[in-house]
């Protein structure tokens, strides 16, 4: 059973009402940016077990606790266990396992990385691989399969782009699907088989149209996929993550997850989002949520998909791209049948998160919640909005008026500014990665990083949340810069907003006296140093639950 411990205010201190414990270690001689707004900075907190007791000076919690054990922060900055509100945990430690593409400025460079990993790999292995971006490249267009072709004559090789909504095939890959000509295949609902000017697949496919070759690259083994776990976990701890929210599960992952926590492996608290409708849907609906398992796993809502991705020109957009006449991008599913889906999620008690990238996209995942919600009546609750990174101005305050949170990632703003104008111009730009707009609306924010797609670490998105530039500080001022949040407001939507929007702020997210005992050491103070040094910051250690799991 929970313990849900008050914390109680006297002489400026924050103690639990059981403060009167023991408690186990005391964390002292530290500069605590607690993101409760009741306490906001501190010196000291101690711990009991798993939970905070109390937090304030130094001279009071030393007072109070003079048999615990003294934890000398060195003056360091401590801050609540950040929470990363759109990750993919599986994704992150298969693509360790895969052929890294992430910064490849060329199709030269993907093919010198691709060919040392393939060395690597028994005679007649799948190459698979992550992270190629054209839009770095000189040419910034699609490559093809031709590309590939000259290097892995026999061998398949299937590459997925940066976003994970588009991917690459050359014709090895495509053989094993019958996509070698024009006529093999329509494209499919929600996807598009790129082809060249005689209609023959390039090789590229993009969002659903990756599932034709997708479903025939071979799985991984089981120990690959244990493998993978833990190499995730292992990043995540490392930079200060205590919490993701799992954006697309499947019950595999689920099973996986359980064994790993059963085992004592599993240094982390995920909330987890089922994958869509189907048989991961309907065994949760039939079977009701899975509540804080061994206090690390939760399932209790669902990711749809209503549009692609902004790189790819996939985001569904209600005016043509700028760079692209006559293309509006995908709409995955029809407003009527995802409006159904919605509504069939919020019968069974699920919290509904739909990736949204483009204007259309949002719009129309919008009015299918209202619709739904309507119809529904009194539902669960705290619906997503996973990305809204382009919006139509006057869609802003709809987020607010519904509850609807905009569950964003910083690093798409600075990985996508140089090029992003370029496809919607600079009028739709204004409500592009609109922080400042949705917070000024009355919108709540929860941040994450989406990873693999952008890096792990979330100081990374705090960065890019405060300043709007990338490392070298381009450009001057910041992209966009009215839409830029404060510290404290960056802060919090890494973590006691991130664990709202998951129905855990009672437990997690602000270190408070009763809340669990999540925390991460910095080496360098980030609310009051340089915005430059923000990059340069280090986790010296991850608490989880008042055990030390990463750091010496």
């Amino acid at each position: 059973m929970k313990r849900y411990l008050l914390p109680l205010f006297c002489a400026g201190l924050l103690v639990a009402s059981d403060a009167r414990a023991q408690a186990h270690f005391v964390l002292h001689n530290a500069r605590l940016y607690t993101a409760d707004p009741a306490q906001p900075q501190a010196e000291a907190l101690a711990v009991r077990g798993d939970r905070i007791l109390m937090v304030g000076s130094d001279a009071a919690l030393l007072e109070a606790y003079p048999d615990a054990e003294r934890r000398d922060a060195g003056g360091r900055a401590v801050i609540p266990g950040l929470i990363d509100a759109h990750a993919h945990l599986m994704g992150q430690g298969l693509a360790m396992l895969q052929v890294d593409l992430v910064g490849t400025a060329s199709k030269a460079e993907i093919l010198e990385r691709a060919q040392a990993f393939a060395a690597t790999l028994p005679e007649g292995a799948w190459l698979t691989g992550r992270g190629w971006d054209q839009n770095d490249w000189p040419e910034k267009t699609f490559p093809t399969r031709a590309d590939l072709d000259a290097a892995f004559p026999t061998r398949p090789v299937w590459l997925r782009r940066i976003d994970g909504h588009a991917a690459w095939a050359n014709t090895a890959a495509l053989r094993a699907v019958g996509l070698e000509k024009r006529d093999a295949m329509d494209d499919p609902e929600g996807g598009k088989i790129v082809r060249d000017e005689a209609g023959d697949p390039t090789g590229v496919f993009v969002d659903a149209a990756m599932d034709i070759v997708g479903a025939v690259v071979p799985p991984q083994s089981p120990a690959a996929l244990a493998q993978a776990l833990q190499l995730a976990i292992g990043e995540a701890k490392r930079y200060g993550l205590t919490g993701i929210h799992d954006a697309g599960v499947g019950l595999e992952e689920v099973a996986g997850y359980r064994q790993a926590i059963d085992a004592g492996q599993f240094d982390l608290r995920v909330y987890a989002l089922i994958g869509g409708r189907g048989e991961t849907f309907d065994h949760f609906c039939e079977n009701g949520p899975l509540l804080d398992y061994g206090g690390k796993l939760t399932v209790r809502a669902v990711k749809f998909y209503i549009d692609g991705a902004l790189g790819s020109r996939g985001a569904a957009l209600l005016e043509d791209y700028s760079d692209d006449p006559g293309n509006q991008g995908l709409l995955m599913r029809t407003p009527d049948t995802f409006t159904d889906d919605v509504r069939r999620a919020l019968e069974c008690g699920f919290q509904v998160n739909t990736h949204a990238i483009g204007d259309r996209g949002n719009r129309v995942t919008l009015d299918a919640y209202e619709a739904a919600m309507q119809q529904a009546g009194r539902t669960l609750g705290r619906h997503r909005i996973e990305h809204a990174q382009i919006v139509a101005l006057n869609d802003i305050p709809r987020f607010a008026a519904l509850g609807v949170i905009a569950s964003m990632q910083p690093t798409h703003a600075t990985s996508d500014m140089y090029w992003a104008e370029d496809r919607v111009g600079p009028d739709r730009a204004q409500g592009a990665y609109a922080w400042r707009k949705f917070l000024d609306a009355g919108a709540r924010l929860a941040f994450g990083s989406d990873f693999p797609v952008e890096q792990v670490n979330p100081l990374l998105g705090f960065y890019a949340a405060v300043t709007r530039q990338d490392a070298k500080g381009w450009p001057e001022g910041g992209w966009l810069p009215e839409e830029r949040l404060t510290r404290e407001e960056a802060l919090r939507a890494f973590t006691l907003d991130a664990a709202y929007a998951a129905f855990q702020e009672n437990e997690l997210g602000s270190l408070t006296p009763g809340k669990l005992a999540d925390f991460a050491i910095l080496s360098r103070d980030i609310m009051t140093i340089p915005p430059e040094e923000i990059l340069e910051t280090k986790v010296v250690a991850t608490y989880l639950g008042g055990k030390k799991v990463y750091g010496e």
